[in-house]
């Protein structure tokens, strides 16, 4: 179960890198929730579902998929909450503190936690391009790829803050070095994460600050 201050620490964080993109966000229009459809078909990629040919579950990347889509989740949901960070983190409490086990789509109901992981992929997927978003499915799809709320905690506010970090930087201005000491900076991240206890409540600036102590001067 995600805590109170982890809900609102990937909320204001999600605020605040929306505000660097646009400091006009919330009334600019995005279609958060295309982004998570998109994303959660390429879940269903690394997944595999083409009966034609062999696959195999790519569990990894199927997680990092999950990870991007609560980035859009987050933002489509502070903005149905009108910016409102508290009420947004309440509305998913409340949501995760329910027995809400089905959707109603189509006029079916279905019932998410005896389907399996594409087949929740897929539900997702669907009701995203209805403009719904389901925080217990979603949940369930964690669950379902392996992931505990720390984990997705951990890889949420680690990508968040890595973008901060790289557009602080210089990448936007093409000067961000993105190799440091013979690692990418996805590797040096992994690495600051399994060091920062998650647990912290500066944990987003504990990252920032290791990967500060990693890059080059």
């Amino acid at each position: 179960m995600l805590t109170s201050t982890q809900l609102n620490t990937m909320l204001n964080l999600q605020n605040g890198m929306n505000k660097k993109v646009n400091p006009q966000w919330l009334n600019a229009g995005y279609s958060y929730l295309r982004a998570a459809m998109i994303e959660s078909v390429e879940a269903i990629e690394h997944h595999g579902w083409k009966w034609w040919k062999a696959q195999k579950l790519d569990l990894p990347q199927v997680q990092m998929e999950l990870v991007d889509i609560w980035h859009f989740a987050l933002s489509h949901l502070i903005i149905q909450h009108e910016g409102n960070i508290s009420a947004t983190a309440n509305a998913i409490e409340k949501a995760l503190l329910g027995s809400h086990i089905a959707v109603v789509f189509d006029g079916n109901k279905i019932n998410f936690s005896q389907a399996t992981l594409v087949e929740n992929l897929e539900l997702m997927a669907g009701l995203c391009v209805a403009k719904r978003f389901d925080v217990a499915l979603f949940l369930k799809i964690v669950e379902q790829a392996e992931m505990d709320s720390s984990a997705l905690f951990s890889q949420y506010v680690g990508k968040n803050i890595l973008n901060f970090f790289r557009q602080d930087h210089g990448y936007k201005e093409g000067t961000y070095i993105k190799i440091w000491h013979g690692k990418e900076d996805n590797e040096h991240l992994v690495e600051v994460l399994e060091e920062t206890d998650n647990q912290l409540n500066a944990y987003a600036d504990a990252i920032y600050q290791q990967l500060e102590k990693r890059y080059p001067d």
